[in-house]
């Protein structure tokens, strides 16, 4: 029994001298994206319908058999044609498009495109962002418990509900990377006594990928830079504190931009369905108020109406009687007054929200090519544990959310108390990050409801579940090396 003992100290001595908690994640989550991306059967995430465009502005289009929600498309076509829509609008995720485009052209087909280079595109930054996040909670220490937390962090990182969109045209793994870069050089960065200029770059390029993945995350940049908030506390000379800035105006110009890309047909898209599926959805009937409120009554009858109707519609929404009586009066100001006037509505629709918020699984689509002997729609199971579980057991009511991230707060202040005390600046470099991935933890639901309504209210609210799911991993962690309420000394180690 010694001897069994003394080998197998020698073994976890070996393996821990060979493998850091960071390389264990990543060779973990490298196995489990290999598999679910590029064997067979090809899985990934069907068109729900709203890629055609996304397809046309990078240059591909459809080929013959495009199957629509029911199962993944494995290859589509490059356009050898002038495209008229190439390069309307800009999203970070033309980036890994276009150099997927690129690399499928140097090594396969001019003119047919295979989604597993998108794959496999994403999944080199990824796998980077795994590394650096894992390095961030457990460096440097080799203890069992750093292990443990590079299993967890795989466990949720690496789960399918996230993977799958990578074999996919949706903007779901430019938001997964984005997230994992700002919050695992923010955490680097606190734990080094003099800044890493690699790590900040680093950091603004995760935000510019953030704010720049789909529109609906501009605002977010404010968000963001709250997190940023404590690389002030580690620049002392000045001439840094000015790149810091320049840093901050680039990303807030980003943010800007995102957010005013949309075309003016999307924008009556999504207030139109902002009222129809958000104010018109109270129990009672809601003409007297909107009516109070300058608009017509007789919009109050569009109740649950879609912008583009697949049945009969009183008045057609694109006519220019409703985009002159109903969509120029609704105004950003014109809802939040509603929703003042209004709370118990507006709590109801937050509720809503706060149901559908760590669903992050697309149930709406299959994640199978046709012929792998799956039916229409047919779910990937295997590597689902966690957004199966945070589906299922996470509360669901938008008050437990406030008073999740007041309580989290509240424990993560103490250890900014005690570290400024020390004259240390670990706990309050974190503590500016938590508290911006808190902010988009709690805005995101309202913003959601306020743009577009209950329509694909999940689809809109990926930043809730990705926010939360790191600040509950930065808890552990510190919980775990026992430094949740002050900075360990070891941590300044690079």
């Amino acid at each position: 029994m010694k001897r069994l003992k003394q080998l197998s100290l020698m073994t976890w001595q070996t393996f821990t001298r060979h493998i850091s908690p960071a390389a264990l994640a990543t060779i973990l989550a490298a196995l489990v994206v290999s598999f679910l991306l590029f064997v067979p059967p090809l899985r990934g995430l069907a068109d729900n319908g709203t890629l055609p465009q996304i397809l046309a502005n990078n240059g591909l289009y459809r080929l013959s058999g495009y199957q629509t929600t029911s199962y993944v498309n494995p290859q589509l076509g490059i356009m050898q044609y002038f495209n008229e829509l190439r390069g309307t609008s800009f999203t970070s995720q033309t980036l890994f498009v276009q150099f997927a485009i690129l690399l499928n052209k140097l090594v396969h087909s001019q003119t047919v495109f295979d989604v597993r280079f998108l794959g496999l595109t994403y999944m080199i930054p990824y796998l980077g962002g795994i590394y650096l996040l894992t390095k961030a909670m457990t460096q440097p220490f080799r203890r069992i418990r750093s292990y443990f937390l590079a299993v967890v962090i795989v466990f949720v990182f690496a789960d399918a509900s996230f993977i799958l969109s990578f074999n996919s045209f949706y903007a779901t793994p430019v938001m997964v990377i984005g997230m994992l870069y700002v919050v695992a050089t923010t955490l680097i960065v606190a734990r080094q006594r003099q800044i890493n200029w690699q790590l900040v770059v680093g950091f603004f390029v995760g935000v510019a990928l953030l704010v720049t993945a789909t529109p609906q995350n501009g605002p977010l940049v404010l968000c963001c830079l709250i997190a940023s908030g404590g690389f002030f506390l580690v620049v002392t000379r000045g001439p840094r504190w000015l790149w810091l800035l320049t840093g901050i105006l680039l990303v807030l110009v980003l943010g800007g931009l995102s957010y005013t890309s949309l075309s003016s047909e999307q924008r009556a898209v999504n207030r139109y369905q902002s009222f129809t599926h958000g104010v018109l959805t109270q129990d009672t009937d809601a003409s007297q108020a909107i009516a109070h409120s300058g608009i017509s009554r007789q919009y109050g009858l569009m109740k649950g109406e879609d912008y583009y109707p697949t049945a009969f519609t009183a008045k057609r929404p694109s006519s220019h009687s409703v985009n002159r009586q109903l969509l120029q009066r609704y105004t950003l100001g014109w809802v939040s007054r509603y929703y003042i006037q209004h709370p118990r509505q507006f709590m109801t629709l937050l509720n809503l929200a706060a149901s559908d918020m760590m669903i992050t699984q697309n149930k709406s689509v299959g994640d199978y090519q046709q012929g792998a002997g799956k039916g229409p729609g047919a779910q990937v199971t295997i590597f689902t544990g966690f957004s199966a579980a945070a589906g299922s057991f996470f509360p669901r009511r938008f008050a437990f959310n406030l008073l999740l991230a007041v309580a989290l707060l509240m424990v993560f202040v103490v250890g900014v108390y005690n570290d400024l005390q020390a004259q240390r600046v670990a706990s309050v470099v974190r503590f500016f990050l938590v508290c911006g991935l808190l902010l988009i933890f709690i805005s995101v639901p309202v913003m959601a409801i306020i743009g577009g309504g209950t329509t694909e209210l999940a689809q809109r609210l990926l930043m809730v579940p990705l926010s939360i799911d790191m600040v509950l991993l930065i808890f552990v962690a510190d919980l775990l090396n026992h430094r949740l309420w002050h900075a360990d000394d070891a941590e300044t180690e690079v």
